[in-house]
């Protein structure tokens, strides 16, 4: 049976994931309004597709950050730490972020229907549950897994900005990079961090 704590968590998800999804609406639509010159549009305000590899970064970097969302759901819920709360909510935001660009190209979303610690990837679910399974074992550990999740994840977004010429996307990617590498270090000066080599 879930503790009163998980079932707050799931609720508090679910309602963001709702709120989310009202923002990514109104987003696209306003994207599709006007000329529909922008980011990622030809002449004539035609929008230009995707290629296959921009279509599979975007679906994989969309679980991605639900995994790193729901790792830190996890955590807190482990370890009571407000660092997890703190930024599994900021990966929430960067799950709609990537959400606007999905639905504005047309491309299935993923996540969609996904519980937490659920993933249509199997990588990506195999690496949840070994993540959680370390970071259960302490809070240094857990912080351990904090500072893993935003090394993969800056790398994983460097390569996505390498291999897209879209404005629009080159633009979510950097802002994500941003914050991964704050995210990183937040988990580095983190006082129960122990980084032992």
């Amino acid at each position: 049976m879930r503790s009163r704590k998980s079932r707050v968590l799931l609720s508090l998800a679910l309602l963001t994931v709702s709120i989310g999804f009202f923002a990514v609406a109104g987003s696209v639509a306003s994207q599709r309004g006007g000329n529909g010159a922008g980011p990622g549009n030809g002449a004539g305000g035609a929008l230009v597709p995707l290629n296959d590899a921009e279509k599979a970064t975007l679906v994989f970097m969309r679980e991605e950050e639900k995994l790193a969302r729901d790792v830190y759901i996890t955590m807190f819920e482990k370890w009571d730490d407000k660092i997890f709360s703190n930024i599994s909510a900021a990966e929430q935001r960067h799950m709609d972020a990537i959400l606007v660009q999905l639905v504005k190209y047309g491309v299935p979303d993923p996540a969609a229907g996904l519980e937490i610690g659920s993933f249509k990837n199997a990588d990506l679910q195999k690496a949840f549950d070994e993540l959680v399974a370390q970071g259960e074992m302490s809070l240094a550990d857990a912080l351990r897994v904090g500072r893993l999740i935003e090394e993969m994840d800056i790398e994983d977004l460097l390569a996505a900005i390498d291999e897209t010429s879209k404005t629009d996307l080159d633009r979510v990617y950097g802002n994500l990079l941003k914050a991964s590498y704050a995210h990183l270090k937040a988990f580095t000066v983190h006082p129960a961090c122990s980084i032992k080599q």
